[in-house]
């Protein structure tokens, strides 16, 4: 029987090489794997050292994880990716939640893909523009603004 899943925190030099090859590894099999991107967008963003990387985890498998990237005048969240085995147990909905506790005094922005924007209204996000093709996938541009 495997433990709860436990909320995990870090920048990027603070992460294992086991925890950066895992949540990698959650991309690759979420974005790559199960959406057919050819060539998913690797920007280095990962590697700032403002980039926050959030994630669930269980016994050592990573379920769930975002990062929040500081965009100087904004914060971005990217990189929304869920196991197959861990939908529906509401993981990527409290990374966000977090994110948005941590983040939510300015802006946030993110670009969601097209089928997913009622659920990021959810959390305060809107429509922040046209949308736009990224890796075969229609995605909108999303923003909250700071309260």
């Amino acid at each position: 029987m495997s433990s709860a899943p436990i909320l995990r925190r870090a920048r990027f030099a603070e992460l294992t090489p086991f925890e950066v090859y895992r949540l990698c590894r959650l991309r690759v099999d979420v974005f790559v794997v199960e959406q057919e991107c050819p060539y998913p967008e690797l920007d280095g963003r990962d590697l700032e050292p403002a980039t926050e990387h959030l994630w669930f985890e269980t016994d050592g498998e990573v379920l769930a994880t975002i990062r929040v990237l500081d965009d100087g005048d904004s914060h971005a969240i990217g990189r929304v990716a869920t196991a197959a085995t861990a939908r529906g147990r509401g993981l990527a909905a409290q990374l966000i939640e977090a994110a948005v506790a941590d983040y939510g005094n300015g802006p946030l922005t993110l670009g969601a893909q097209a089928h997913l924007e009622p659920w990021y209204e959810r959390f305060g996000f809107r429509l922040s523009g046209p949308g736009y093709v990224e890796d075969g996938i229609p995605h909108v541009p999303m923003r909250r603004d700071g309260v």
